[in-house]
């Protein structure tokens, strides 16, 4: 049960291992096809392709909750265990009880930190020097269950969110190895999770990337970093014809010294430095000014003339 392109690695895994490990994938369960693009083309999950061209069945159910017909069609699946990996459908208590043995979630985080929806974020916001995939009982409570195996990875000094996000998905494969023989037995190893230590990370959106520069240094450069390529991060900058939007990509760096005022920019060989709550943030990267095409930023300083007293906000 899986939409996310996390998810791709482990049910590749799950369908070539099927007679090297004794198991069958009965169905595949993914989120229902959804118009993409500006022309709005109803376009199916990467989750139902992979599991159709192994001629697997793959079902879409809306909402279970809102379905009664789902949960019957699961159920006559008479599953042993579900695998479940950024469905993005809270799960009913009946169906978590239909299957014979469990159903299992992959969550993205060394639990019982960072529950919730965006744990790959957070891990690198949040300064977290490793992180991991969880093989967890999947709980009515949310990210919640016990515990089963973990696999961790160091975060990389410049990891963003998206190179972060594809090194997590590989893990899943491994995680799925070591743990599926597992439950052929009854004793399937629970871990539970220590309530005082957890934490949660929110569903995200675009309005989370906007830059309050009145924080230090060192949170912002792991901001950037965090929300690349979502939900992106950004500044307004205040042109004389009106503000517009500034979106703001790694790579960025923090230079030691006394601050400007936060969000005062300084052009400094072919980088723009900008002051932060404590210290300064140097932009190396690319930015894209609203309506303009995403550039390096020596080459869009090149082309725009900045006051040195603007202030980004």
């Amino acid at each position: 049960m899986g939409t996310g392109e996390i998810a791709l690695p482990s049910l590749r895994w799950l369908i070539e291992a099927q007679k090297s490990h004794d198991f069958e994938v009965v169905g595949v369960y993914t989120q229902p096809d959804k118009p993409v693009g500006r022309r709005q083309i109803l376009t199916p999950p990467e989750v139902k392709e992979i599991a159709l061209s192994s001629d697997i069945p793959v079902f879409q159910p809306e909402s279970f909750r809102k379905d009664p017909g789902a949960l019957d069609n699961f159920a006559t699946l008479k599953p042993d265990l579900a695998v479940v990996m950024a469905y993005g459908q809270i799960l009913p208590k009946a169906l978590l009880e239909t299957p014979r043995r469990a159903c299992v979630n992959l969550h993205a985080s060394l639990l019982p930190r960072h529950r919730g929806a965006s744990p790959i974020q957070a891990a690198i916001r949040d300064g977290d020097e490793e992180t991991g995939i969880t093989l967890m009982h999947v709980a009515p409570k949310l990210d919640a269950g016990d515990m089963i195996l973990k696999e961790t990875i160091p975060i990389r000094p410049h990891e963003t969110g998206g190179s972060l996000h594809d090194r997590l998905a590989e893990l899943g494969p491994i995680i799925l190895e070591q743990g599926l023989p597992l439950f052929s037995s009854e004793d399937v190893p629970r871990e539970e999770q220590v309530e005082a230590d957890a934490t949660y990370s929110g569903k995200l959106d675009r309005a989370d990337g906007h830059l309050d520069w009145s924080q230090n240094a060192e949170s912002l450069e792991r901001l950037i970093r965090a929300y690349d390529p979502w939900p992106g991060t950004y500044s307004m900058i205040p042109f004389p014809e009106g503000p517009k939007k500034l979106k703001i990509f790694p790579q960025t760096s923090v230079e030691e010294g006394a601050a400007s005022t936060p969000g005062q920019i300084t052009v400094e060989d072919i980088t723009l430095l900008v002051g932060c709550g404590d210290k300064n943030l140097r932009l190396q990267g690319e930015v894209q000014i609203e309506g303009k095409k995403r550039l390096p930023i020596r080459d869009w300083l090149r082309g725009v003339s900045l006051p040195s007293d603007m202030i980004l906000k």
